[in-house]
């Protein structure tokens, strides 16, 4: 309870600011448009029409979004429709494999639940669209905004003045390097080989990105994916309540993550990249090592960690860290989304 007391915490304070600081306002959107790349961290349904195990269009996902079942990994919003909202979007952005017409002027979400920043990642769960085809599919949209809008240099001109959300890596590690059942990438590398092979190719698909007209650009590192009720109850945790592999190596990965993105910025002087962190995020209470304290997410999960079609689920929900066995709840995304609008915040005032 000391932890969800703090968690609660970091809400009303980080909401206050929001109030504080005008940034929850309504009217014209501070930016012309938001792209979302990533995970099922963001994930708004891409994969929902998929060959996948990874796909969450059915109850209880969706219990408390105005929609329902979406394919949003949440009972309810996302990180990236809270941001949107702080941005002052009347809709929440729409989905790459849904979307239409004029509305991907606004912006598209292009992020796939199991993907990560390696073509491979996640493959254990079936098919997903990974950050390389995710930057594909926005240089096919790029192309249509073009036509759109008349002319190559219109389409720059617009998107140069959007803000680009790219969060990815999570399942670089939990469906990825600590499967060694399915993938070899734990027997190649050590912890710190490892995220510098992620890194560099994070940082070729951030440079084409920024080809591709992102000048605005908030990347998230990642949470403590050691303490997901998925990873406390498959992993031995010697004693602690996380499993402190898992966090070491999303720390080491973290601090990889903030020397690329001051590289990008000092290699790409008319860009603005900044790093989200959300690591410290009190998800739960670590400092209590050698008790049995288990961690478990709101509802009930099936052997992969997702939510059981139709099954109860806990009354507390704004009480909970966790929804599912991977994914945080409400109002946990709800800090995500504070932190991150902070962050972007004095970016979406820089000129073009």
């Amino acid at each position: 309870m000391a932890s969800m007391r703090k968690l609660l915490w970091w809400v009303l304070v980080l909401l206050m600011e929001c109030a504080s600081f005008h940034l929850c306002i309504h009217g014209e959107p501070q930016v012309p448009c938001y792209f979302i790349f990533g995970d099922s961290l963001v994930d708004s349904g891409n994969n929902n029409n998929l060959q996948t195990l990874a796909k969450v269009n059915y109850h209880p996902y969706g219990m408390d979004f105005p929609a329902g079942p979406t394919g949003r990994f949440y009972n309810g919003l996302t990180p990236a429709d809270i941001i949107a909202e702080h941005l002052g979007f009347e809709h929440y952005i729409p989905p790459f494999a849904t979307a239409s017409g004029g509305e991907i002027l606004q912006g598209l979400n292009y992020a796939s639940g199991s993907s990560g920043i390696r073509n491979e990642t996640g493959r254990n769960w079936g098919a997903n669209i990974n950050l390389n085809k995710q930057i594909e599919n926005h240089r096919n949209i790029t192309s249509q905004i073009a036509g759109m809008l008349g002319r190559k240099e219109s389409a720059y001109e617009h998107l140069n003045k959007c803000l680009y959300s790219v969060v990815t890596g999570s399942n670089d590690y939990m469906n990825n390097y600590f499967m060694p059942q399915f993938y070899d990438t734990s027997g190649k590398y050590s912890p710190e080989q490892y995220a510098d092979v992620l890194t560099e190719q994070y940082s070729q698909q951030l440079r084409t990105l920024y080809l591709l007209g992102a000048r605005k650009v908030s990347i998230q590192g990642l949470l403590t994916i050691g303490c997901t009720p998925n990873a406390t109850h498959t992993y031995e945790r010697k004693g602690t309540i996380c499993v402190d592999s898992m966090n070491n190596a999303a720390y080491i990965f973290n601090q990889r993550l903030k020397s690329l993105i001051n590289k990008l910025n000092h290699d790409l002087s008319d860009a603005k990249f900044v790093f989200v962190n959300i690591f410290d995020i009190p998800l739960t209470n670590t400092y209590a090592p050698g008790l049995n304290i288990e961690i478990s997410g709101c509802c009930e999960v099936d052997i992969n960690g997702l939510c059981i079609h139709n099954k109860a689920v806990c009354q507390d929900r704004i009480l909970s860290s966790f929804w599912d066995g991977f994914h945080p709840s409400e109002a946990v995304n709800n800090i995500i989304a504070a932190i991150t609008y902070t962050v972007v915040l004095p970016l979406l005032y820089e000129p073009q």
